[in-house]
């Protein structure tokens, strides 16, 4: 009946503009089954689920044998860690395998067989799940004893395909490979010449006194090579080029040369094509995101359009107001968002919209989303109004910046003094009164700011609950400080009783203070539009932050198959670890490989044995024994992740920091609202919207939708 129709097109219709919201795609079926079986699907607590799925059997690598459940990473002390019986981490595997396989089977059956097939994600997320249960079969077939474990390699590809903003980051990057590949090739040409003039200028002689650079670096081709790459990361310099410039001063323009060239010149090179390639080719997945909503919205009116209560028009189609406000109850969006468009709709004196009325009006999505902040008490008495006039006043809050600076400097002053001084000697006497001072000043501070601005107003500020919460810490350590030792005196010696001893406690609250001073970066316009830069990709950029998680936890594990067990008395290299080890290298940019030759060389010199020999066992595991591979792992590992990923971070901080420069440079900050910005609306003034054309041709290749015209 047109009561059933009705309701069809009506959940349509709020389907359509929730994947709108989402920026999803809209090509999945919508009869009336798979429309409550796909918002079922996209509920929060199915996602919640997948996602706490995902975390799980990702997390699986730090108790699965080699186990990283150990206190301390020291080997001397380290005692054996636990390792889970065969059986339990492969029960927990097998249920994160079927959660995986309901989902795969809810997204292949919604989008349908014809898409099936031209979703390579659904494809290889299927192909994954087939690999990886085939290799836990073999696993409990050989009692959890093999070595090799192709499923945990493929793990984080649960990962990548559960975020879309993480598929198009990927596809944006391999795009950019093409560009970068022609300078990595040019710094490949400028590494083996170099190479080549290395080992001419630094051959053998018949003085083998004077071949200290030959012996230590330039031996052969592979060591000339590596010696020369770790020097393009500087990680070796100026080590490398010491034997030779001791030799002959003049030596020392061959390094200058390479350093120049290698690093002033054709890395930056490198960062610069990154920027504007990977710039380039993010705009235009940001512009198909922009298209997706345009076409969720319109494909919400089409549907909208043919409700039987719609008048037929044939010129043009129209959508009816209460219909509209009758979708906006069933949708789940964002209250400001949902208000406004409410708000309008009741302030328009029209029935009927037509599609760009409809359009414009589900533009509210893409503002910024405008924190605005609680009116400040109004205060009847005179007296009153003056003491919230003065503190509120901006002047207010410089006094109290002025004051913690100072409780820097006198803390900074007591720490220079004691400096030398044996705890015994130590008089904490006056750190104490100065720290009691301030702390109660920070909490007079506090407390009048609250009588001028109101509690809810004070709140709203990220910069006062972040003071307030510090000064109640700080409150809360200070009393806990004078019931246990009593009130400052002279003579006030840290002595140990409870938890921690005096100086401890002494340490913590200076230490809180310290952090504290950050109240002033709010204050400092430059300084603000650095931390919100920062903040901002924290907070938006989760994308290449997943990608980044997924490139450590691949060669993590990759390490652990390959390096496991190579060196008995050093102890299995555990996944933790091997994690934090090359998060470090990555940031460091080192290459481990002439990293631990040189450590090995240079602990020679003294008499500790145990640290020689530790440093000269890595450098055997890594080089002596299984070269070939080391070498080859840790500069792949480089090269994808400070080469190519440090210029990527690098681009996107550098377009995130260029826009809100810009808009600081166009518009006045207004003191009662904050500004929200994603990655999407970081593009917004550059995007082309999609022509009518471009919209009503898109939706006629629907496959499951059919539109009245």
């Amino acid at each position: 009946g047109s009561g059933t129709d009705n309701d069809l097109y009506i959940n349509q219709a709020v389907v359509f503009i929730e994947d709108a919201i989402q920026y999803r795609s809209i090509n999945h079926r919508v009869d009336s089954k798979s429309l409550w079986l796909y918002r079922w699907y996209y509920s929060r607590t199915c996602q919640w689920i997948l996602s706490l799925t995902i975390t799980i059997i990702l997390a699986l690598a730090f108790i699965e044998n080699p186990s990283s459940l150990t206190v301390t990473s020291d080997v001397r002390y380290r005692l054996p860690a636990w390792n889970p019986p065969c059986g339990l981490t492969e029960s927990i595997e097998l249920l994160c395998f079927l959660v995986f396989m309901v989902d795969v089977s809810v997204k292949s059956y919604l989008i349908g067989w014809e898409e099936f097939w031209k979703n390579k994600w659904l494809m290889a997320y299927i192909l994954t799940l087939i690999v990886s249960l085939t290799d836990w079969i073999v696993s409990l077939s050989f009692l959890c004893a093999e070595d090799v474990r192709i499923r945990r390699i493929l793990r984080p590809f649960f990962l990548l395909q559960n975020s879309s903003m993480m598929k198009k980051t990927l596809k944006s990057i391999n795009s950019t490979l093409p560009e970068m590949a022609s300078v990595v090739l040019l710094l490949a040409v400028h590494l083996s010449l170099f190479t080549m003039f290395a080992m001419l200028l630094f051959a053998r002689t018949k003085d083998g006194q004077q071949d200290k650079e030959w012996v230590g670096y330039f031996r052969n081709l592979p060591d000339s090579l590596t010696s020369l790459l770790v020097l393009l990361t500087t990680a070796n310099n100026p080590d490398v080029m010491i034997p030779a410039y001791s030799k002959n001063r003049a030596y020392s323009i061959f390094f200058i040369l390479f350093t120049v060239l290698g690093n002033l010149f054709l890395m930056n090179l490198l960062t610069a094509i990154i920027y504007n390639q990977f710039r380039g080719y993010l705009l235009k997945s940001v512009q198909s995101s922009l298209f997706r909503r345009r076409l969720g919205i319109r494909a919400a009116f089409e549907v909208l359009s043919s409700l039987k209560e719609t008048p037929a028009n044939a010129q043009q189609s129209y959508v009816s107001v209460g219909a509209l406000l009758q979708v906006l109850q069933k949708v789940e969006m964002d209250c400001r968002c949902k208000q406004a468009i409410t708000r309008s709709l009741k302030m328009c004196s029209c029935d009927q919209l037509s599609a760009t009325q409809f359009q414009k009006l589900f533009e509210e999505l893409d503002k910024d989303a405008i924190k605005q902040h609680p009116p400040s008490p109004e205060y009847q008495s005179h007296f009153m109004q003056k003491m919230q006039f003065a503190f509120g006043h901006p002047y207010f809050g410089y006094l109290g910046n002025v004051v913690a600076l100072a409780n820097i400097i006198s803390i900074c002053v007591v720490l220079v003094m004691d400096a030398d001084k044996q705890p015994s000697e130590r008089d904490d006497f006056f750190l104490g009164a100065i720290n009691c001072f301030f702390i109660l000043y920070y909490l007079l501070e506090m407390l009048l700011k609250i009588l001028a601005l109101g509690l809810k107003r004070y709140l709203s500020y990220p910069s006062n609950r972040f003071d307030g919460l510090l000064t109640v810490i700080l409150l809360v350590l200070e009393i806990a400080t004078f019931a246990v030792y009593g009130f400052p005196h002279p003579g006030w010696r840290p002595e140990f009783m409870g938890l921690l001893s005096l100086w401890d406690m002494v340490r913590l609250v200076n230490m809180l203070i310290v952090f504290r001073f950050l109240r002033i970066i709010p204050n400092m316009k430059f300084m603000a539009l650095v931390v919100t830069t920062l903040l901002d990709l924290v907070k938006n950029l989760r994308a290449f932050a997943g990608i980044l998680v997924v490139v450590f936890y691949a060669f993590a594990i990759t390490g652990i198959m390959l390096f496991k067990g190579a060196v008995v008395p050093l102890g299995n290299i555990r996944f933790f670890y091997f994690f934090i080890f090359l998060f470090q290298t990555s940031f460091y940019i080192k290459i481990v490989v002439v990293y631990f030759k040189e450590k090995c060389d240079f602990m020679a010199l003294f008499s500790d044995f145990q640290a020689e020999v530790i440093y000269c066992l890595l450098y055997l595991l890594f080089v002596n024994l299984i070269c070939r591979w080391a070498k080859i792992y840790f500069v792949v590992w480089w090269l994808i992740s400070s080469v190519i990923w440090v210029n990527l971070f690098v681009a996107l901080l550098l377009e995130n920091f260029i826009h809100k420069w810009d808009r600081r440079c166009h518009r006045e900050p207004l003191s009662d609202i904050e500004y929200q910005r994603t990655v999407e609306l970081m593009f917004r003034d550059v995007l082309e919207e999609p022509t009518e054309e471009e919209l009503m041709e898109k939706l006629h290749q629907h496959p499951h939708l059919q539109l009245c015209r």
